[in-house]
């Protein structure tokens, strides 16, 4: 085994995702880009490993002419676009993937990535973004959008699901060390597997928004438009107080919303990168009612100086200091006691008659932004592994003995 010498992490290194595809370019994909770029940086380049990837054929995608090695899920009919259809087989196919030869495995896992064989002398640390929510706490939700139940075969799909929570909490325990994007997710972690799990915030590209700009007077939501993001909420409420939003967004969801926004309230769908940041720069404040393992959007918004007025539900509890009448001191917005209309209302109605976009320093907004930035969070992954890489090497030393000494001494 090559070592690096500085930091003595093993060279041949694997890193492990579900998938990479052009309709999946998320959070989670973000997370597996930035610890490439950091064991890049202080070892060497990790190969890659999914169950399909179509990603390094697009030129301008990190992963270009990157060899991914992928499962025999790739070579199914549609198994690179409807990688999910083949939801039974996933487990299986994960657990195909040859990773002998690689002391060192890192997963980032929000279905079944987690799940990959690997011996008693390899470590495997696993980066979780969520266990998998439409086997455990989401399974109703789920089964009620499935377009198999509405023909049919909801008993089926429930026997798949009672399998797939079987070995997904089987799965957890294959892995050495947990770590959770946080602590909403390190609760279900536990709720689930009953695992410890070390929070390490996602990194968030924080740099490419301005904060400094005048606040105009709209909000803003941005989002995917579908139903667990509870956009119908935003517009409801704005419909009710007839106050300036801007939905940016695209989904199931958007028809719907498009029917239901009243006079003051704009579905701007599908929007690029630098219309966001535009928009995050100059907003009002940025409203999200949806219930986020760790929430990438408001973090964003707070890069761009924005409050944000959320559901004080899920990851916006590590991301988003609340604004109390006892202390302002830092406060980033608002968090909302209660999933309902009637509950934002009273929020943003406060947020106006209070009108905190004026007391919330934007400058400091922007700081505390910075807690979840892409350097924030590679001193800690380093510090991480290289942690639990030295723990696992004491426990694998092997004492030999000294056969050349005995030898002379006999």
């Amino acid at each position: 085994m090559s070592v690096n010498s500085s930091l003595d992490l093993p060279s041949n290194i694997a890193l492990v995702h579900e998938w990479f595809t052009p309709r999946s370019t998320g959070g989670a994909e973000n997370v597996v880009q930035v610890i490439d770029d950091l064991l890049t940086e202080i070892s060497s380049q990790p190969d890659l490993f999914s169950l399909v990837n179509e990603e390094n054929l697009l030129e301008n995608s990190w992963l270009y002419k990157r060899k991914v090695k992928t499962s025999f899920i790739q070579k199914l009919p549609f198994g690179i676009s409807h990688v999910q259809q083949y939801l039974p087989l996933l487990p299986f196919a994960i657990e195909q993937i040859d990773l002998e030869g690689y002391p060192l495995v890192i997963s980032s896992s929000h279905l079944v990535a987690k799940g990959v064989l690997t011996s008693p002398d390899q470590l495997h640390i696993g980066y979780v973004h969520t266990p998998v929510r439409y086997a455990w706490d989401q399974m109703n939700i789920y089964l009620k959008r499935s377009l198999l139940r509405r023909i049919g075969l909801g008993p089926l799909i429930r026997w798949q699901l009672h399998n797939l929570r079987q070995w997904d909490q089987l799965s957890s325990s294959r892995v050495d060390y947990l770590l959770a994007n946080s602590n909403f997710t390190s609760k279900r972690i536990w709720k689930y597997w009953r695992r410890h799990s070390e929070v390490l915030h996602p990194p968030v590209n924080v740099n490419r928004f301005e904060w400094n700009k005048p606040r105009e007077d709209f909000y803003l939501s941005v989002s995917r438009l579908v139903p667990n993001k509870r956009v119908d909420l935003v517009v409801k409420a704005f419909n009710r107080l007839k106050l300036p939003l801007l939905v940016v967004g695209d989904g199931a969801e958007k028809a719907y919303l498009k029917d239901l926004a009243g006079p003051t309230v704009q579905i701007l769908g599908f929007q690029s990168k630098e219309k966001i940041e535009k928009l995050m720069s100059r907003c009002r404040a940025f409203v999200y009612a949806g219930i986020e393992d760790f929430g990438i959007a408001p973090v964003e918004a707070m890069a761009s100086g924005a409050p944000v007025i959320a559901f004080g539900k899920g990851g916006v509890l590590d991301t988003v200091k609340c604004f109390n009448s006892n202390s302002d001191r830092g406060a980033t917005g608002l968090l909302f006691p209660d999933q309902t209309v009637k509950s934002l209302i009273e929020a943003i109605e406060f947020f106006k008659e209070k009108q905190l976009w004026r007391d919330l320093n934007a400058e400091l907004i922007r700081d505390w932004s910075n807690s979840f930035s892409q350097d924030s969070f590679k001193k800690r992954f380093e510090q991480t592994i290289n942690r639990a890489w030295r723990e696992h090497k004491n426990s694998c030393d092997i004492t030999t003995s000294d056969l050349s000494s005995l030898s002379r001494k006999s």
